[in-house]
């Protein structure tokens, strides 16, 4: 199965760590990052997909994609 995942948050360091993370729990960055303003919070947003291969697994709709 592939999975996918769009990453976001602030454009601070706690979003570099969320996709940090994901790269090393084996996700691949797909495509370029997505930035930005969010007039509602006055804050610049980013946004990066990350996509993943699980062999061995069937999709289900309910599946918590950050537990692989």
């Amino acid at each position: 199965m592939k999975l996918y995942r769009l990453l976001t948050g602030p454009d601070d360091a706690s979003f570099c760590h969320k996709v940090t993370a994901a790269v090393n729990k084996g996700w691949h960055i797909y495509g370029s990052p997505t930035y930005a303003f969010n007039s509602a919070t006055g804050v610049m947003q980013c946004g990066q997909a990350v996509v993943k291969d699980v062999d061995g697994v069937d999709y289900e709709p309910g599946i918590k994609l950050s537990d692989y």
